[in-house]
């Protein structure tokens, strides 16, 4: 009959040998895991934030808060006698209020303090050409006009973002594969000293009838709570990822351009169970390297 207590005793007996291969091991498996959250947290951000740009929007015209009904009807004649824009759609103050709602669920804190009348309403531009120079030229003829606030062109921003998230998530992304590699070859030196340290004590356990799995459960144990704690400080540096770098693109200069630039709990969560779930196959296949080059010969 299996017997837990000796399970987890000899566990926390093994990780007390090895504390310090042990810590090496929890580190590496930790940022490993927390690139990999990184880079699909990054990549979250940016599809959300570029999610007004879709349908092939290559630019947006801001109005004031406050403009008129005559700066507004001048700013729509130029927008429908112009043959350059094949469509266009205009986005009231109260859209863009309900549009922030979603933007920054997770913060209602600062939707209180914001009303629709303080949001500037805008149109959003579809060119004929999507070439990045006649949209600039095309932009242009906006900018400074009376009742505009600013032009925002996809081109100039968002493609950028987007080429920075593609280049930055690629590198995250083969640096977590790399280490998470290492935390398995740690994991499994890890695993092969503590079986090489106990040796003698489980060819004696095999003699008296110890069934294998009776002998192999602690370690995998230890490799299980090696990768687990790992993945907690890969879930604590998302979390504050969140909240110290993506939400600050919340910012004043930054709302306009990138105000969706966030990720909501549904999706934090998401990332974190995967981050989970890849904890335990690392752990698996270090725990397995060990018990068939070491324990099982």
């Amino acid at each position: 009959m299996f017997n837990h207590r000796y399970a987890l005793r000899e566990t926390g007996q093994n990780l007390r040998r090895n504390w310090l291969l042990a810590f090496a091991t929890i580190i590496t498996v930790g940022v490993s895991l927390a690139m990999f959250g990184s880079f699909r947290l990054f990549q979250i951000a940016v599809d959300s934030a570029t999610e007004r740009w879709k349908d092939g929007i290559e630019f947006v015209v801001w109005m004031n808060p406050d403009v008129s009904p005559t700066e507004d009807q001048a700013i729509l004649n130029q927008l429908q006698e112009s043959p350059g824009v094949a469509n266009w759609v205009f986005v009231d103050q109260f859209e863009a209020y309900e549009e922030m709602k979603v933007f920054f669920a997770d913060s209602p804190e600062l939707v209180e303090e914001i009303v629709p009348e303080d949001l500037p309403p805008s149109y959003r531009v579809v060119p004929v050409d999507p070439d990045l120079d006649v949209v600039q030229e095309l932009g242009q003829q906006f900018d400074g006009l009376p009742g505009v606030r600013d032009v925002v062109f996809a081109g100039d921003a968002i493609r950028d973002v987007q080429g920075l998230a593609d280049r930055t998530g690629r590198v995250l992304f083969i640096g977590s594969i790399f280490l998470l590699c290492a935390s398995t070859l740690l994991i499994l030196n890890t695993l092969a000293i503590a079986i090489t340290n106990r040796r003698q004590e489980i060819e004696i356990m095999g003699v008296v009838g110890a069934t294998k799995w009776f002998i192999r459960v602690p370690f995998m144990l230890e490799s299980l709570v090696q990768a687990g704690l790992g993945a907690l400080l890969a879930i604590g540096s998302n979390l504050l990822l969140r909240a110290y770098v993506i939400d600050s693109f919340s910012d004043a200069d930054a709302i306009r351009l990138l105000s969706g630039f966030r990720v909501d709990d549904g999706a934090m969560l998401s990332t974190n169970l995967l981050v989970l779930a890849i904890a335990g196959v690392v752990s698996l296949l270090g725990a397995a390297g060990a018990v068939t080059l070491y324990l099982d010969k």
